[in-house]
C-alpha cells in the first residue's frame, strides 16, 4: 500500500496541471495513468501543435466561449487565465505564438514538447507518476474516498483525490468514461453526453466528390425547424461522409441535439460571404460579359474551386459546356441564389470516436467553482473535460483544461495532509 497527500487519476492536461501545481505547493503526488504514456489527447490537439489557449481581450471572451455554464470559469480564470497561462508555459520554456483567429501555439509547433515539458516539471517536482496502471475502483466512506484499487489489486491510499479522467470522446486516448461511473456512484449528477466537435456526416452524396477540398473563408448556418439558430465564418473541410474542419465541427454539438430532438436539422453554406446577393450578382454579370462566347465553366472557375465545380453545375442544372451567352437572368439569378445558400442536410455526427471533446459530464451545480471541490464527497476535486463545460475550436477547451486542473491542484494541495475539508 502506497499513501499519498494527493492522488490524480488521469494525466491529461488538467492532471498534468493539477499535479505540477500540488507538488510545487509540497504536497506528495501520485498521478496515475492507464495508458501507457500520458497526454495521449493532448498529442491530437491542433493537429498535432498543440493549440493550448485563445489569446482573448477578456475573461469574458472565454466564457462566453462555453454558453451558459461558462460562468462556472469566472473564479477560476481570476486565478489562471490567458495571462497566466502564457507565463507557465513561457516559465517551463515553451515560447508561444498567435495565430490566424487568436489561436495560441507553442513556437515549435509540437504538441509532443508540450506534454514532455509537463512531465518532466512534474516529476522535477517531486511527482510520482504510474502508467499502465487502471483504476479499478474508488474505495469510500459516507462522503469520503478512502483509497484507489488498482486492477493489478494493488492500493494508493490518499488524503485528497482528483478526478480528470476526460470524456468519452477518442476512446483510444483512454477517454471511455471512467471517471462518470466513479462520480456517479459517490452520486453525483451526470448531464447528458453527445459528441462535440465532431465531424458531420451529409446526405448528400456529391460531398464524397469533393471530399479533401478545404474551403477558407465561407459562413455556415444551423437552421433548426427552419430557424436560423448560429453560424460560423471560417474554413470548412469535406469529407468522404460530409463535412469537418473549424467552422463544421464547432456547429455539430447543436446538430447532434437538434437532431436527437428529431427536429427538422439543415445546414446553409454560403460561399461568399463577403457579398450581398445583388453585389454577387452584378459580380457574376460582369463575369459573363468578360467571358463572352467562353463555356460556363469559365465563369465558375472565377467563383470557387475547380473541385467543387461539378457538383455545383448539377445543383443549378448547368451544362459546363454550355456558353455564357446563352444563360438566361433567371439562371444567372438561380446561380447567385446557390453561391450564398448551398442546402446541406444533416444525418448524424460521427460519434465520439472522431469527436475531439465530449458535450455534457458532471453537473456544474454539484462543484464549486472556487476549489473545483465536490460538494457531495470531502476529499474529492474534478478537472478538465469531466465537467459539464465544452467550447468550439480555438484553445478554448484547452484553456478550460489549464484553469481547472490549476485551482484544483492548488486547492488540494492547500488542504493540510490528512486533513478535510470540514473536519
Amino acid at each position: 500500500m502506497h499513501s499519498f497527500d494527493l492522488c490524480i487519476i488521469g494525466a491529461g492536461p488538467a492532471g498534468l496541471l493539477a499535479g505540477i501545481i500540488a507538488a510545487s505547493a509540497g504536497s506528495r503526488v501520485i498521478l496515475l495513468e492507464k495508458n501507457p504514456e500520458a497526454g495521449k489527447k493532448l498529442l491530437l490537439t491542433g493537429k498535432g501543435r498543440c493549440n493550448l489557449t485563445h489569446a482573448a481581450s477578456s475573461a469574458k471572451e472565454i466564457t462566453e466561449a462555453f454558453g451558459k455554464n461558462g460562468r462556472f470559469l469566472h473564479s477560476g480564470l481570476s486565478r489562471f487565465g490567458i495571462a497566466e497561462t502564457f507565463r507557465f508555459f513561457e516559465n517551463l520554456g515553451i515560447p508561444l505564438k498567435v495565430e490566424r483567429g487568436n489561436r495560441v501555439f507553442p513556437e515549435s509547433g509540437s504538441a509532443k514538447d508540450v506534454r514532455d515539458r509537463l512531465l518532466e516539471e512534474f516529476s522535477r517536482k517531486g511527482g510520482v507518476f504510474r502508467m499502465n496502471c487502471p483504476v479499478h475502483a474508488l474505495e469510500t466512506s459516507p462522503r469520503m474516498v478512502n483509497r484507489v484499487l488498482l486492477k493489478d489489486k494493488s492500493v494508493i491510499e490518499a488524503s485528497r483525490f482528483i478526478i480528470a479522467t476526460g470524456g468519452l470522446s477518442y476512446p483510444r486516448t483512454g477517454s471511455t468514461g471512467d471517471g462518470y461511473r466513479w462520480a456517479k456512484t459517490l452520486g453525483h449528477t451526470i448531464n447528458p453526453t453527445l459528441p462535440a466537435l465532431s465531424p458531420v456526416r451529409l446526405a448528400e452524396g456529391w460531398v464524397r466528390e469533393v471530399s479533401g477540398l478545404s474551403l477558407k473563408n465561407v459562413r455556415l448556418t444551423l437552421l433548426v425547424d427552419g430557424k436560423e439558430t448560429e453560424s460560423r465564418f471560417g474554413e470548412l473541410d469535406f469529407t468522404p461522409f460530409g463535412i469537418s474542419g473549424p467552422i463544421g465541427m464547432d456547429l455539430s454539438r447543436n446538430i447532434g441535439y437538434a437532431l436527437n430532438q428529431q427536429q427538422k436539422t439543415e445546414l446553409k453554406l454560403d460561399l461568399k460571404p463577403a457579398l450581398d446577393f445583388k453585389s454577387l450578382d452584378r459580380r457574376i454579370l460582369r463575369e459573363l460579359n468578360v467571358a463572352g462566347s467562353k463555356p460556363i465553366s469559365a465563369v465558375l472557375e472565377t467563383l470557387m474551386p475547380k473541385k467543387l465545380i461539378p457538383p455545383f453545375a448539377r445543383l443549378c442544372s448547368l451544362s459546363l459546356e454550355q456558353k455564357t451567352a446563352t444563360l438566361t437572368k433567371e439562371k444567372r439569378l438561380e446561380l447567385s441564389r446557390l453561391l450564398k445558400a448551398v442546402t446541406l442536410k444533416p444525418l448524424s455526427l460521427l460519434g465520439f470516436k472522431w469527436s475531439l471533446i465530449t458535450s455534457g459530464g458532471i453537473s456544474l451545480d454539484e462543484v464549486d467553482p472556487r476549489t473545483m471541490a465536490s460538494k457531495l464527497t470531502e476529499n474529492l476535486y474534478f478537472a478538465g473535460e469531466i465537467l459539464d463545460l465544452d467550447a468550439p475550436t480555438g484553445g478554448y477547451n484547452l484553456q478550460a483544461c489549464w484553469t481547472t486542473g490549476y485551482v484544483a491542484g492548488i486547492s488540494a494541495a492547500a488542504l493540510p495532509p490528512g486533513c478535510h475539508r470540514n473536519s
